[in-house]
């Protein structure tokens, strides 16, 4: 069945309810978009590090749209159910400086290419990570005027990097302006729970979905339901897991993945930069406890089965 496209250069930067929408739709139709990588295109299969360096922020992590849903309204909700991904096989992974979890350990510009494709993402020799698409980037335009940043995730969803946001999965988007103005961007080939250098395997695609207007949900923030268990492409060889110990999360979390830059120094000989780029891509960070204070825990797990 052909559906409608919204095209790459169909995209923009920043969250704004007066960008006018480039598709109106009613619910219940599928749409595919095509999207830009995270750097807009600035990056490719051949840059060096040096073009990390030069990356103009103005430019980074466009969404394609917007894309308006005919009788969507203040207090209805998006329903859009992930249905496909056309993957382009390669992807990028760069430490950026001044940004990520651990940006005052690594000051400066790195940047890792990835191939990937049925087989899996090939990071590097001996580590081979599952393929697992999703678009870190996907929410509806906020009901304040005016220019908002892409970067942070918001209650109508944007830059929220959930990697289990991949096919089948259902979300629900709180609307809070007319048509809803849905947008969508920031497609990963891979993640880890935290993305903590971040970025992931940033990799530009097409993502098909379908978006149904739910009326009347009063939705105050995003849900989302997967169809099957979130670990269950990696989980055959167990784990190893660190721990940071704080009384502040966010520093407890740093801890957590210091020591699991450590480790994989340690037993895989992998240098800082690439395992911490390694973490973004692979390692998970949960909250293990938030009750026993005065600290907090939480653990970084990296799965050994993407080690061969």
């Amino acid at each position: 069945m052909t559906h409608r496209t919204i095209h790459r250069q169909a995209h923009h930067f920043g969250w704004n309810n007066a960008n006018e929408p480039v598709l109106r739709v009613a619910s219940g139709e599928t749409v595919a978009f095509e999207v830009v990588d995270a750097s807009g295109g600035q990056l490719s299969r051949s840059s060096t590090v040096a073009d990390v360096a030069k990356l103009d922020f103005a430019r980074v992590n466009p969404v394609t749209g917007p894309m308006y849903v005919e009788g969507a309204a203040p207090g209805d909700a998006l329903l859009v159910e992930i249905l496909d991904f056309e993957p382009s096989g390669w992807g990028w992974t760069a430490i950026i400086p001044g940004f990520g979890l651990l940006a005052e350990d690594f000051p400066k510009p790195f940047l890792h290419l990835s191939q990937y494709g049925a087989g899996g993402v090939e990071f590097a020799p001996g580590i081979r990570l599952p393929v697992r698409p999703f678009p870190g980037t996907i929410g509806v335009a906020p009901a304040a005027p005016g220019l908002h940043s892409i970067v942070p995730p918001r209650e109508v969803g944007g830059n929220m990097d959930i990697r289990d946001l991949t096919r089948g999965t259902k979300l629900w988007l709180p609307v809070q302006v007319a048509g809803a103005l849905f947008s969508v961007g920031d497609t990963h080939a891979a993640q880890g729970d935290g993305e903590v250098c971040g970025t992931a395997i940033e990799s530009p695609m097409t993502i098909s979905l379908r978006v149904t207007l739910m009326k009347a949900a009063h939705l105050r923030r995003p849900q989302f339901a997967l169809d099957s268990a979130p670990t269950r492409h990696i989980d055959e060889r167990g784990y190893h897991a660190t721990t940071g110990i704080a009384p502040d999360l966010m520093a407890a979390a740093r801890d957590a993945v210091r020591d699991m830059i450590d480790h994989l120094g340690r037993e895989y000989k992998l240098a800082p930069d690439l395992a911490y780029a390694l973490c973004s891509v692979a390692v998970d960070l949960r909250i293990s406890e938030v009750v026993d204070a005065p600290n907090w825990l939480v653990s970084a797990y990296l799965p050994r089965a993407i080690f061969h």
